[in-house]
């Protein structure tokens, strides 16, 4: 609470203190009538200007800049009205009333400036990752400097409990980082001597020496606190409706309110007290409070409760959106799978060494950078000699050629190993299958993969349980390949063969499909996905921290590749757009039927009723959007979950028939 808030209560609390002794106190004992009656006028006062001094302030100073409909001019003119009450001689005091409303209004209104402190001092303290200075080392000692004065190549050292200040590469040490602030992941990540790390996480163990690669302006710390504030400027379809409603709203009901007022005496021949008392029930109802404080108030409670499990939603518009979406399409590699090639398998020919098997394919493939060489190398645990290697011969499409000593090793497909005259044995599993010969003669083949995600299908499976009706699968593999995946994982549809062009064309077409109100949301890993993210209706981007063309490109961001996050972010911007709608119902709702009630040929309301349609109606909607906060990921939904596990159901661009080969990876990343 702040000194302000605590202020604003205590000056709350004197007034109500004031307004229960008066209440209480036998006025008719020392005051005869009237004099009872003005006794009471001016001792209501007391606790009306304790309370509402501010508010009269406000009203003022609205008038005389030309904003005369706001809530302060509303509750000015109503409580004012209900002390004028007293001049009529056939009404009942409403004095108290008067006070009441003032005092009860100055809740309302304190309990807004508390629960919007507290969303955004929640959102403030998960996003809290904004570092104070970075240790730069001068003449021997470390010296703390902004980390705006760090340039790229500086080396800073981070010791353990601080944040890391900038992005950077890990030149010396070993250690843990906390990176739950950004990616809301609890394991911590190990990081070591070539690794890079993220601005933002904090290091948990050992000293790191880091050498800053991008200036802090231009660091992932920076560019998430921008996109959380500027989130609130980016409105939902809802808000802006809201708006709208409100500029209309208020002036009719005043001008109800007026009629009421001046045109009940004459034309239903009530009384003057009567007629002005329901057209102050109408004054206090009139305020949009209700509706212009927790409509915002709940998306921003939403947009809170993302970034607090590593989601980032770029405004209120694109939470809507999600609520809205029909139709998701993922792209495969990266976002289904891990994105990279696995050795899975070494067959070798009876009597034959795996071990040889392995070594001859990775010295084979020794100056290659093609990720299916890169895996083979990676597994191989022995030194590669590459001076032993000479005539390397690459066959497009094929495989390679290449001498080894004085040994001929050919590694390739099918149609390699046939038009080396060579027999080859055939392989069951799911992959690139590399066939190997040594010498003229053949010894064994490797299979190679791209991993599922182990979280994978059980993402697919949420995915469809929180709403979205149909879940479309865009690769570059094979059509054989892609239905097998496509089965496994459980997605509607696929889309095989495709180049990198392709994909936009492609969601152009299911964009056609989407219903009216429908949304169509590309996931993808953010690293060749901009164009297809920028025409989708959302752009999920996964995997993205540091990975700015994505942040840029994406809607909305997931700070890593935990899928499970995904079918959490619909269900939480459903439910988000559930709290708005309830509270758009219930208050106009109750502020409807008060206003009715208060008609004169009715007159069943008073002005306590109108209390609650104002104060007692903002405060339940404010309660209920302050939920939206404290959403949290259901069963299935563990967005913090591990995904170390990973299931070997297909490949990029592979298959098992004659014309596999690791040159038709070589789109893996498309």
């Amino acid at each position: 609470m702040t000194a302000k808030q605590k202020k604003t209560l205590l000056r709350i609390g004197v007034a109500l203190f004031f307004f229960i002794v008066i209440e209480l106190l036998p006025l008719h004992a020392f005051f005869a009538e009237p004099y009872d009656l003005y006794a009471e006028f001016a001792l209501f006062l007391i606790p009306y200007l304790i309370a509402g001094y501010d508010v009269i302030a406000k009203a003022v100073h609205g008038i005389t800049h030309g904003q005369v409909l706001d809530e302060n001019f509303l509750m000015v003119i109503a409580t004012i009205g209900a002390f004028a009450l007293v001049f009529f001689p056939e009404s009942q005091p409403h004095m108290a009333e008067g006070a009441a409303v003032m005092i009860f209004y100055q809740v309302g209104e304190w309990f807004e400036l508390y629960a919007v402190g507290k969303t955004r001092k929640s959102i403030a303290d998960m996003m809290d990752i904004a570092p104070d200075y970075a240790n730069i080392e001068q003449n021997g000692e470390l010296v703390q400097v902004d980390p705006y004065d760090v340039n790229v190549g500086d080396v800073f050292v981070v010791k353990p409990g601080e944040r890391i200040p900038l992005d950077g590469k890990v030149l010396q040490g070993k250690s843990q980082l906390d990176t739950s602030a950004l990616t809301g992941e609890s394991v911590p990540r190990v990081v070591e001597e070539g690794a890079l790390v993220t601005s933002g996480c904090v290091n948990m163990n050992a000293p790191l020496h880091v050498e800053a690669l991008k200036p802090f302006e231009q660091s992932s710390v920076a560019r998430i606190l921008e996109l959380v504030e500027t989130a609130s400027e980016k409105k939902a379809r809802t808000e802006n409706f809201i708006t709208r409603f409100a500029r209309f709203y208020t002036p009719v009901v005043v001008v109800i309110a007026l009629i009421i007022a001046l045109a009940s005496p004459f034309v239903l021949q009530t009384s003057w007290s009567q007629a002005i008392q329901s057209a102050l029930i109408f004054l206090v109802v009139s305020c949009p409070c209700a509706l212009v404080i927790s409509v915002p108030l709940s998306f921003f409670g939403g947009i809170g409760a993302a970034s607090r499990a590593g989601i980032l939603i770029k405004g209120s518009n694109y939470l809507e959106s999600l609520a809205q979406v029909e139709t998701m399409v993922f792209d495969k590699t990266g976002t289904l799978t891990n994105g990279t090639f696995s050795v899975v398998a070494i067959h070798p020919q009876s009597g034959v060494d795996p071990d040889l098997v392995l070594s001859m394919a990775a010295h084979a493939e020794a100056y290659s950078d093609h990720p299916i060489a890169l895996s083979l190398k990676q597994t191989y645990e022995g030194e590669i000699d590459s001076s032993h290697v000479e005539d390397v011969v690459e066959e497009g499409g094929a495989g390679i050629r290449a001498r080894i000593g004085n040994r001929q090793v050919v590694v390739g497909n099918t149609r390699l190993m046939e038009e080396e005259g060579i027999s080859w044995s055939g392989c069951e599993l799911m992959g690139t299958v590399l066939h190997v010969a040594l010498d003229g003669s053949y010894i064994g083949h490797i299979v190679i993969a791209d991993m599922i995600k182990s979280e994978a299908i059980d993402a697919i499976t949420h995915i469809h349980k929180a709403g979205v009706e149909k879940v479309v699968m865009l690769t570059g593999d094979r059509a054989e390949t892609a239905e097998m995946v496509a089965q496994k994982l459980g997605v509607d549809s696929y889309c095989a063969q495709l180049l990198p062009q392709d994909k936009v064309s492609r969601v152009e077409e299911l964009l056609k499909t989407t219903s009216e109100k429908g949304k169509l949301a590309f996931v993808g890993d953010g690293i060749n996905d901009a164009p297809v993210l920028m025409r989708s209706d959302i752009g999920i981007a996964m995997g993205a921290l540091g990975t700015d063309a994505a942040i840029e490109a994406a809607d909305v961001v997931l700070m890593d590749d935990k899928l499970s996050k995904i079918p959490f972010a619909i269900n939480l911007s459903r439910k988000t757009v559930r709290i708005v709608w309830q509270n758009i119902v219930f208050a106009l709702g109750v502020k409807l039927a008060v206003m009715i009630l208060a008609l004169p040929v009715i007159g069943i309301a008073n002005m306590w009723m109108a209390v609650f349609g104002d104060v007692g109606v903002t405060v339940i909607a404010i309660l209920n959007a302050m939920r939206a906060l404290m959403i949290r990921p259901e069963h299935g939904e563990n967005t913090s979950a591990s995904n170390k596990k990973t299931l070997n159901v297909g490949t990029s661009h592979t298959n098992t028939s004659p014309d596999s080969s690791h040159a038709n990876t070589s789109n893996a990343n498309a």
